[in-house]
């Protein structure tokens, strides 16, 4: 089989060119961005796409850079434990649950992609821009999203739209689908260096529907005795028009750590946590509907460009890398490119 094209370098695309390519195809993977960065605050690695990179041999570096969670809880806002549950291993999982800093994951995946298939197979500043396709092969055309001139164009017999939300492979399944549907939740998110709380490995929820917050740790202390990367969000209903919001807008966390002022646990008080943060990010809580269907031919798609979830599920990221082994796996099978897209999308 021919080569295998990755529009996208994120967690989804990263986690399938690793997968492909321990399945034996070439891989050749598109990034946007110029310089790919540590960005992004706290994501959640649920036991099932644990396994998945394990298997791929990461299994050190995630134990490295990761908490393991041990619990979740629901308190009221009072800090009254209304429901908790053992978590990954602590749970009888195989394999832990992991909470970690969304752009070290990231960077432990771009790492083992340029281990095993070599730098020159990650092209960075790529935007997929279009493709045409035939019986035989599929042309991705590329620019440089800056400036919008032609960085090339690249054949291959399979073209994998891993480019998430605004996925602009998605265009050519369903047009004018408009933005991105709003659930009518605003959120904040953040990360601050804290003291570690209850047992080091807990992540909870607290609220009710008109404020809530999430709080957990996504690296362990440098040092013994020393504090834990602390990642939180802040939710509120908002009426917010989702079109013409800014999906990343940087907002000073002391406008927010008020909402949070009584809310001392004993044992976090998270309006002060919220308060020491350096820098939050504001963004809409979002989905979309599902598509009939996100293979034609020999196209397809993966993650969030073929079934964004809103995050407070904690499964977005884990669903992309599961995305990442089926589509390997249908890839690896004895039948044609269609008939494999078709087996791995159903």
């Amino acid at each position: 089989m021919g080569p295998v094209l990755v529009a996208g370098g994120g967690i989804g695309g990263l986690s399938a060119a690793l997968c492909l390519h321990r399945a034996g195809h070439e891989v050749t993977v598109f990034e946007t961005v110029s310089e790919p960065r540590e960005l992004g605050v706290g994501i959640n690695l649920l036991p099932h796409s644990v396994r998945v990179l394990h298997d791929l041999g990461l299994e050190a570096e995630l134990a490295a850079a990761a908490v393991a969670t041990s619990e979740l809880r629901f308190c009221s806002d009072d800090g009254v434990m209304i429901w908790s549950e053992p978590r990954g291993l602590a749970a009888g999982n195989p394999w832990p649950q992991y909470s970690m800093h969304r752009g070290r994951l990231q960077m432990v995946l771009l790492e083992a992609v340029r281990r095993a298939l070599g730098s020159d197979r990650v092209l960075t500043g790529h935007h997929l821009d279009g493709f045409e396709q035939d019986a035989d092969r599929v042309v991705a055309r590329f620019v440089d999203r800056r400036s919008g001139t032609a960085v090339g164009e690249y054949e291959g017999e399979v073209l994998v739209g891993a480019d998430g939300l605004h996925s602009v492979l998605r265009r050519s399944f369903v047009h004018d689908e408009g933005p991105p549907r709003y659930s009518g939740l605003l959120l904040w998110r953040g990360a601050v260096e804290a003291p570690p709380f209850l047992d080091g490995r807990t992540m909870f929820m607290a609220g009710h529907d008109l404020q809530k917050a999430v709080v957990y740790p996504i690296r362990g202390p440098l040092e013994p005795g020393g504090t834990v990367l602390t990642n939180w969000v802040a939710e509120r209903p908002v009426d917010l028009d989702v079109a013409t919001a800014d999906w990343n807008a940087a907002v000073d966390p002391g406008e927010i750590a008020p909402w949070f002022a009584d809310w001392d646990f004993g044992w976090i008080h998270v309006g002060e946590l919220l308060a020491s943060t350096e820098v939050a990010y504001e963004f809409p809580m979002v989905d979309r509907d599902p598509l009939d269907r996100w293979s034609d031919g020999r196209v397809t798609l993966l993650g969030d460009a073929a079934h964004p979830m809103r995050p407070n599920g904690s499964n977005g990221a884990s669903q992309a890398i599961l995305d990442g082994e089926a589509l390997a796996d249908a890839l690896s099978a004895d039948m044609g490119v269609p008939a494999a897209l078709e087996a791995y999308e159903a």
